[in-house]
Order: structure tokens, then sequence, then C-alpha cells
């Protein structure tokens, strides 16, 4: 086995080998429009094992974006292999720790049903951080949203309520897993201006001027059918219990409806069983769970 650092020569053949194989593993950076524009660099330094004639047979691909960083971790798009050999995850990870200077933590993604990419995951220390279960809704029928008095819900604002969404958006999710670190006016203008984004998607709602709660709507994919995606919803901690999470849920449900959507999907953390609820009550099912892998930058592989 050969390990190699991705050439631009290959981009082509690391981008097929991502397609063949996105349905074993966590695909959240390996759509089309996420693998369109890939380039190997300082944000994501990348590897291939090739075989005698040249093939890739495994690959490791680091997201180290501007956002992780200050965070002090990066997340795998892609660590995956079609040699069943934990050695040859090993080649991989000795390459792509040598880009981890100033980083703490690793993350990887992997589906509960990937039995032998979790036996070799854990062989190279990693451990579980958290799960997280997708679910979905089918059907396009919404219960009837009724804010209460002085509570509105206004589109957001793109080059004006950049800082209020991350105001709120970071008070929310300060504690919650995998979002403890806080987004920034830049990260929120490049959310708005990717290929999923959906205008009027991204909302705020206010009480009496005061901003207390984001979500965002965006345009999928799943079981290669549209779908809309919902996510985040947030709302700051002194305003939560009060109901507004699920006035939020729905308001998007009905947006999905006006933009001919039936179905919906959204992600969350195991921990956050008041969510999980919420969703479930909704007429949300769980459809897959996800166990996030966490590597110790300081662990011996």
């Amino acid at each position: 086995m050969q390990v190699k650092a991705l050439k631009n020569e290959r981009i082509g053949d690391f981008v097929e080998y991502c397609k063949r194989h996105r349905m074993e593993i966590d695909d959240s950076f390996l759509y089309d429009e996420d693998l369109r524009d890939f380039k190997p660099n300082d944000e994501n330094p990348t590897y291939i094992v090739t075989n005698q004639q040249e093939e890739i047979k495994a690959t490791a691909s680091l997201i180290i974006d501007e956002h992780n960083r200050r965070g002090r971790k990066a997340r795998f798009r892609i660590f995956h292999s079609e040699i069943e050999d934990v050695e040859c995850y090993k080649l991989l990870m000795h390459a792509i720790l040598k880009h981890t200077e100033g980083l703490d933590r690793i993350f990887v993604f992997i589906p509960t049903e990937n039995k032998k990419l979790i036996e070799s995951i854990e062989e190279l220390n990693f451990t579980v951080e958290r799960y997280s279960f997708l679910l979905v809704r089918e059907g396009s029928e919404v219960s009837e949203v009724k804010l209460p008095e002085g509570y509105s819900i206004r589109p957001l604002i793109l080059g004006e309520d950049e800082e209020t969404w991350c105001k709120v958006r970071n008070a929310s999710f300060a504690n919650l897993k995998g979002s403890e670190t806080p987004i920034t006016p830049e990260n929120v203008a490049k959310m708005i201006s990717s290929d999923d984004n959906i205008e009027g998607g991204s909302m705020i709602l206010y009480h009496n001027e005061r901003p207390v709660g984001v979500i965002r709507c965006t345009n999928d994919e799943y079981e290669e059918l549209p779908i809309m995606n919902i996510g985040p919803l947030a709302i700051i901690p002194e305003y939560q219990g009060k109901g507004l999470g699920r006035l939020l849920l729905r308001t998007s449900l009905k947006f999905a409806k006006e933009k001919s959507y039936d179905r919906a999907i959204l992600c969350v953390n195991a921990e956050n069983e008041r969510a999980k609820s919420l969703y479930i009550q909704e007429g949300f099912e769980q459809i897959e769970a996800v166990i996030c892998y966490e590597y110790k930058v300081n662990s011996l592989c």
C-alpha cells in the first residue's frame, strides 16, 4: 500500500471515489456541490492509497476551515477504505496528523450500521463523543402557527442581520456538543450564498424587537429526491420552554409546503431529548443514527 497526497491531476478520481462510497458513510460534505469545486489545500488536506494500477483504494480528507480552526478542531470529509485492513487506516491517519498543528480534536461521523468501519475507527483510539439522529417527516400537512402577542418572525436580510443571527445562534448553542464554536457574520454571509440556500428560508424570531430565535430551511436531497432540510433551530436560553421552538418548527414546515416540499429532514443530538421529543410530536420519524467519534490529537495511533 502506498499513501500519497492528493494532487490536482487526480481530483476527478478522488471525486468519483467519494461519490461511489458516500452512501456507506456520513455524506454531509460529499454532495455534488461540495465536490464540484473541491481542491486539496491547507483547509482540505487529502491523502489517497493506491494499488499497483494506480487506482484509489482508500482516502482521507480533513476539513480545517476557519470556523473549525477557531474551535481547535477538524472533521473528516471522508475517511474510507476499500481494503479491509486497519493498517490502511493507520497509514492514512499518520499522514493526516501532519496537518493538525494547533488542533485538539478530530471528528468523524459513522452510520451505526457500518460495523466494519466502526471496528477500524475504534482500533485507532477514536472514542464516542456523541450520537446523532436523522429524522424525516413525510407529508405537507402543518398545524396552525399562531404567534403570541408581541412576537414576529422575519426573514434574515443579507447585509443587515448577520450579527443578529450570530448572537442568537451562539447564545443558544454555547453548550451543545458539536456546535460550541461561535459563528461569525462572515460565516452567516457564506451560509446565505451557498447553493442550498432558499430565499426567505432563514428566519429570525423577535419578541418586541428583541431577537430570540432563528431557524433555517434549505434545499436538500434524500434518497435521490428533493427534501427540505431544517436547521439550525435555536432559541436563546431565557426564552426556552415557552413553546417557541414548536412555533418556529411549524413555521419552517409551512414554508416547506409553500415551496412545494412534501418532506422535511433534520438532525438532532441524542442528549437533546427535549428537541427530539418535539420533532417526533410534530410528525418526524427517526430513520438513521450516526456516531460522532472523537480523536484527541495528542493520542498515539
